[in-house]
């Protein structure tokens, strides 16, 4: 299977947070599913930081320098998310959860989120 991390997902993950289920670890953490996270969450993350939001026991650069070495694939905003962002119903208004949903359904990924309000998409999800 394919998964696309919602922000929070990837970093209770790299933090181990007890936050994350270890359902998702395991699905996250398994060689047999690809896992994806979009350039939208580091920029989301970015901001968090910057406004001091950041619920990490990571700091920002270690939260990036474990990514970078785990095997998750960065995800670039193409123009394809962005015509079916446009597209999509304004259920939510967070511009980031909406590229997420946008993304991961031109790219057929399930997105890992607790998020109710992208749950409320038309998008396959898990948690």
């Amino acid at each position: 299977m394919k998964y696309l991390l919602d922000t929070h997902a990837v970093i209770w993950y790299m933090g181990n947070s007890p936050k994350l289920p270890s359902k998702m670890k395991e699905i996250i953490g398994s060689e047999d599913n690809g896992i994806y996270l979009c350039s939208v969450s580091l920029w989301e993350i970015a901001i968090k930081v910057s406004l001091g939001k950041l619920e990490s026991s990571l700091t920002f650069d270690g939260l990036l320098d474990k990514i970078e070495s785990s095997r998750i694939r960065l995800l670039q905003i193409e123009y394809e998310h962005l015509k079916k962002l446009a597209a999509l119903p304004v259920l939510h208004k967070d511009p980031f959860d909406r590229q997420l949903v946008a993304a991961a359904l031109v790219e057929n990924l399930t997105i890992i989120t607790v998020d109710t309000h992208i749950q409320n998409y038309d998008v396959p999800w898990i948690w």
